[in-house]
C-alpha cells in the first residue's frame, strides 16, 4: 500500500485546483486555475519529492530499505508517465517536469510528443491494467480494492472468483463432450 501511495502522491502538488475551484465559486469569477497551473509539477514532482515521499514511507514500513527503493521506483515511474501522456487538449499543453524544483529551476524534462491525458494510448493502458488486474484478483486472492477495504476486497474476490468458474465450467464441459 505504501508503494502504491508514493506513485500517487506526486499529484498531491495539484490539490490547487480545489483552492481555484471554491474561490472561483465564492468569487463569482471565471476560474483561471491559478495555483494548479502554478504549484502542479513543481512542489512533488522532482528528486526532493522523491526523497521526502520515499522516506516517509519507508518509516512506515517493516522492510524499511525495501520500502524505501519500491517508493522511489513507482514514483519515478509516475513521472515517466507524466513525461509521456499527461498533454493537454492542445499540441501546445505539455507538462514539463522540473526534476529539481523547488529547489533549482533546471532542469526541465519534457517531450514533445507527449500524448494527451485522455487520448488512446491512455485508455490502453488502463483498460489493458484493470483486465490484468481482475485476472490476478482471483489468482492472488486480492485485489486493489484491499487498499479501501479488506472485506469488501473479500468480497470482490469471491465474486471474481465465481464468475472466473463460471466461465471455466462450460469450457470444460465442451472439451469432454468432444
Amino acid at each position: 500500500m505504501l508503494v502504491t501511495l508514493a506513485g500517487v502522491v506526486p499529484d498531491a502538488d495539484g490539490l490547487g485546483i480545489v483552492a481555484d475551484t471554491v474561490g472561483s465559486l465564492i468569487s463569482g469569477r471565471e476560474n483561471t486555475f491559478h495555483y494548479y497551473q502554478q504549484y502542479h509539477h513543481y512542489l512533488l514532482h522532482g528528486w526532493l519529492g522523491a526523497i521526502g515521499v520515499a522516506a516517509v514511507c519507508a518509516g512506515f514500513g517493516k522492510q524499511r530499505v525495501r520500502v524505501a527503493l519500491l517508493c522511489l521506483l513507482t514514483f519515478h515511474l509516475h513521472l515517466l508517465c507524466d513525461l509521456l501522456g499527461s498533454r493537454g487538449p492542445t499540441v501546445g499543453d505539455l507538462w514539463p517536469i522540473s526534476y529539481s524544483e523547488p529547489v533549482f529551476r533546471h532542469p526541465i524534462l519534457f517531450w514533445r510528443n507527449q500524448w494527451r491525458l485522455d487520448g488512446w494510448q491512455n485508455r490502453i493502458i488502463c483498460v489493458t491494467l484493470f483486465l490484468f488486474e481482475l485476472g490476478m484478483a482471483p489468482v492472488r486472492g486480492y485485489s486493489v480494492v484491499e487498499i479501501f477495504s479488506k472485506k469488501a476486497d473479500r468480497t470482490f474476490v469471491s465474486v471474481i472468483r465465481k464468475w472466473r468458474s463460471a466461465l471455466i465450467r462450460p469450457k470444460q464441459n465442451a472439451v469432454k463432450q468432444s
